[in-house]
């Protein structure tokens, strides 16, 4: 045995035990928390499509929307002149066309209206036209009338050849589109506005001293929402 101070060391320790490492508890207990707000995230979402889904679905079920409707009821072409060689055509057009709202509980607000005229691609004439309120189940008809002239076609062979070729068969092929921004209202809520587009393809007889070489026949129009 020694007396006084103890032995030096020789390198080993003799101490206590050095206890083991412990798990991190705080970020497990974070990661844990994570995946359930990840989880709950996903539920509510899911939740929330699922009740948006059912909703649409009843509002449909109930008012049942239906499209727009457009047809020209009438039209009168009394003037079709294209000049040479300034391409400067003279044109007098009158237009009756019917606008129908089918629909039995949703009205429509025309906030803006505007009919214009093509040509083989070339506009040759616009008109704004009035703003109305349309009911349920309710027929409205706009009248454009296009009076005027204007320089189109510019110098082209192939716009001129064609119109040279509905000269002689007397059946002009004109484009009206009415551009149209409007609202729903269904009860008494009214909806943001939207924007539609009508595009009605004519084969025009020309009316010379109020006879024409074959009459207008009713021509229902295209109409995109």
């Amino acid at each position: 045995m020694y007396q006084g101070h103890p032995p030096p060391f020789n390198g080993a320790y003799y101490g206590p035990a050095v206890p083991p490492q412990q798990p991190d508890y705080k970020r497990w207990h974070g990661c844990c928390t994570w995946n359930a707000l990840i989880k709950l995230g996903v539920a509510f979402l899911v939740a929330f499509l699922v009740a948006l889904g059912l909703t649409v679905l009843v509002l449909w079920l109930v008012l049942r929307p239906n499209e727009l409707k457009a047809r020209v009821e009438d039209a009168s072409l009394t003037q079709f002149n294209l000049t040479s060689p300034d391409n400067n055509l003279y044109y007098n057009l009158s237009l009756s066309v019917s606008l129908r709202n089918p629909n039995k509980k949703i009205g429509i607000y025309y906030d803006w209206l505007e009919a214009d005229a093509f040509y083989y691609g070339w506009r040759f004439g616009y008109v704004p036209l009035p703003t109305f309120y349309q009911g349920h189940k309710n027929t409205t008809m706009v009248s454009p009338v296009f009076v005027g002239q204007s320089v189109i076609g510019n110098g082209s062979s192939y716009f001129v050849t064609n119109y040279d070729s509905e000269k002689v068969s007397d059946r002009f092929y004109i484009d009206i589109w009415i551009f149209a921004q409007f609202r729903f209202k269904i009860g008494s809520i009214k909806t943001r506005r939207y924007t539609t587009w009508i595009k009605c393809g004519l084969g025009l007889p020309l009316v010379v001293n109020g006879t024409s070489n074959g009459g207008f026949r009713a021509t229902d129009c295209d109409v995109d929402f």
